[in-house]
């Protein structure tokens, strides 16, 4: 769900790099609640549609339904994830294993029909218990308090920041690039890790 926030070339990384693209506010004025995401009955309700299409087994069309959620939480990405870092994890990646559900070369009617329903349930109690448990790599904190990786886009972003619009030496701009590439296939896990690596380096 990121591929949107990918947008404008990092001049501190030499083969390819972005930075964040601010997305616009959500219309939704109860967003701003910093006990949780806010009302979520537009994303519920195209959930909601897309299951009723599933069910008639036009998976192509459900899909196409989807998609106008995954446009809906791109746009207000940004004031969501403000609003409730993990909470907006929670949902983000339950909606990410719903498109790759529904966008399977050959989507499996079950697994859709679970991805869908776990969406819904997410949707519906979005904020998780903090268990307290952040993962560190190479004294780097990878994910949130609920053991979510963190998002990518802002671990690479610190790696620019922390440059300050310097040349990096090159294993540092080997990292970069490892972790653009696994941020725009959205594998956040992964991505964290090289950009935890190349900040380790920088603050040896």
């Amino acid at each position: 769900m990121r591929n949107l926030l990918l947008s404008v070339a990092l001049i501190a990384i030499p083969v390819a790099g972005f930075a964040l693209v601010e997305t616009a506010m959500p219309t939704h004025s109860s967003v701003s609640d910093p006990a949780g995401l806010g009302d979520l009955t537009s994303y519920e309700q195209i959930v909601t549609d897309t299951q009723a299409i599933a069910q008639t087994g036009d998976l192509a069309a459900a899909e196409h339904r989807i998609t106008d959620l995954e446009t809906l939480w791109d746009n207000n990405a940004a004031a969501l994830r403000k609003a409730d870092p993990n909470a907006w994890s929670t949902v983000d990646d339950a909606a990410d294993q719903t498109f790759k559900a529904m966008r399977a070369k050959n989507p499996d009617p079950a697994q859709v029909k679970t991805a869908l329903n776990t969406l819904a349930a997410t949707l519906a109690d979005p904020v998780p218990e903090t268990s307290g448990a952040v993962q560190m790599l190479a004294g780097i904190a990878v994910t949130d308090q609920t053991g979510h990786a963190l998002p990518c886009e802002e671990m690479i972003k610190s790696v620019s920041d922390h440059l300050g619009g310097t040349q990096p030496p090159q294993a540092v701009a080997d990292l970069q690039t490892k972790a653009l590439e696994r941020c725009n296939a959205d594998d956040d896990t992964r991505a964290d890790a090289f950009s935890a690596q190349a900040l380790a380096l920088l603050t040896k």
